[in-house]
């Protein structure tokens, strides 16, 4: 008879991919970079303007409030734009579902993608219940520089796990890495020491990932603009279980037969090639010009320059070519029917056939009374959508990560319009002077669309220059976001 295996419960040290997070959360000073600092300002901007810009949609609005009725709190966390007053952990929920529902805030491109400021739920959900709890206490609020120092960390985790590994290469959805950076980074917020913020961040990693089903045909739905509130809030949680107390696994990635690795990402180890830093956000890509996944901004940009063309020869297209990266024709080349808006904005005809058409895209494009309009379907048949090599190698070159596309369109005598080619889209690092602008013009008009007047010119005030944003207390500006 053979002799059963003995198992070894001696507890391993935390894993290293835990240690580096939970050491850069705790110790890297951010301000350092001044570029950072300021860019994270604009991201703050641009992903509150998107929240509020989202309220117009019923199918967003229905989902926000209390998970009963009834269940909100005295002196809770308030959500931009409501009158809402929840747990941190629910309006962690709520305002990362206002962020991502639209498409249309900030994103990352690389292994995997992803879009950091969905971390922002989190962050801001526990950042008014925290000065709120201190104001109570006669104690002093946090300030709008701790919010974005900590927006910088977030973004730099999700981001720089991304960079080298492919998470939807194994079927799991990205939101996996706002849960990690959203638990870091809120644990933090709580003053968790090393010990408490190591439980925490081992959690985020037991918890696996969402199957990206819901992002893809046939099952693209909804759920793709709630899911990353969801994991900001999860994130949260488990951040507040660690501070209670709650133990920590630390083989939670690299445990034999148990792990992450093993269980979810097919026996491969994790690849880091660059520490924690203030990468990712010197580098976010806004969007600005187009509530349009990321890999189709450009396409959205070429098509839009060939409107006056092809407008009134809609009838005489024979084929419109549209060349992308790998990434975006493996996950946004989308033939057959679209069922909703979800399904629409994930599809790069659909994308170019808009601005082809009308000559502009917005978020009430992906509406039915938009796509129901025959022409769209029509030329979408007449689309074929091709990987260009030169666009996929650029989009991962590290100096570079261009994310081009071109569009052309041939027509039925022969003639054909030129083939317009945008490596770069107006909310890349490269093209920041022309960007900027157009961002804060987006912030302002979502601002005055939905807050009271005088609200309205007060915040604007706070965020026109860094100094004055930095010093405000999150109680006074969420004040100002509450209705």
């Amino acid at each position: 008879m053979s002799k059963a295996a003995v198992l070894d419960a001696s507890r391993p040290d935390f894993d290293q991919v835990i240690q580096d997070i939970v050491d850069y959360v705790l110790d890297y000073d951010v301000t350092q970079s001044d570029e950072a600092m300021q860019t994270a300002r604009y991201c703050w901007m641009d992903t509150i303007g998107c929240g509020l810009y989202a309220l117009n949609y019923p199918a967003c609005t229905k989902m926000l409030g209390p998970i009963v009725p009834g269940a909100e709190m005295a002196l809770g966390a308030r959500v931009p734009g409501t009158a809402y007053q929840l747990d941190p952990v629910r309006a962690a929920w709520n305002i990362g579902a206002m962020v991502r529902w639209l498409d249309y805030n900030d994103t990352w491109l690389a292994a995997e993608w992803g879009h950091p400021s969905d971390n922002l739920g989190a962050i801001l959900g526990l950042a008014d219940y925290l000065s709120r709890q201190r104001i109570a206490r006669g104690e002093t609020p946090l300030t709008m520089r701790d919010v974005i120092i900590a927006m910088i960390k977030a973004h730099e985790i999700q981001g720089v796990i991304a960079l080298e590994n492919s998470f939807n290469r194994v079927g799991l959805d990205h939101v996996m890495l706002v849960r990690i950076a959203s638990t870091a980074i809120s644990a933090q917020m709580l003053g968790c020491n090393r010990a408490e913020t190591l439980n925490a961040v081992s959690h985020a990693w037991l918890d696996g990932s969402s199957l990206r089903t819901y992002r893809h045909a046939p099952n693209t739905g909804s759920r793709k603009s709630w899911a990353a509130g969801d994991a900001s809030a999860r994130g949260l949680f488990l951040a507040m279980m660690a501070e209670r107390g709650e133990m920590g696994y630390p083989s939670a990635i690299t445990a034999k037969g148990w792990g992450f690795q093993d269980v979810s990402f097919k026996g491969d180890n994790l690849s880091f090639k660059q520490g924690y830093g203030t990468y990712v956000m010197e580098n976010i890509l806004f969007k600005i010009a187009f509530p349009a996944e990321f890999h189709a901004q450009t396409a959205v940009e070429a098509a839009l320059a060939l409107h006056e063309q092809v407008c009134d020869r809609l009838d005489d297209i024979e084929k419109v070519i549209i060349q992308t990266q790998e990434s975006g024709d493996r996950i946004i080349n989308k033939t057959g029917p679209l069922n909703n808006p979800a399904d629409r904005d994930h599809c790069i005809q659909y994308m170019v056939a808009i601005p082809l058409i009308f000559g502009r895209l917005t978020a009430e494009d992906y509406e039915d009374g938009v796509a129901q309009d025959p022409r769209v379907d029509a030329l979408r048949h007449k689309m074929e959508c091709v990987e260009d090599t030169r666009f996929t190698r650029e989009y991962l070159e590290a100096d570079k990560r261009a994310i081009g596309n071109a569009v052309q369109v041939c027509f039925k005598d022969g003639t054909t319009t030129d083939n317009i080619v945008v490596d770069y889209p107006i909310g890349h690092r490269r093209r920041r002077d022309e960007g900027i602008p157009k961002l804060v013009e987006k912030f302002e008009r979502y601002v005055r669309g939905k807050l009271p007047e005088k609200k309205a010119e007060r915040l604007l005030t706070l965020c026109a220059e860094q100094s004055r944003f930095e010093n405000a207390g999150v109680d006074e500006v969420m004040q100002l976001m509450a209705l």
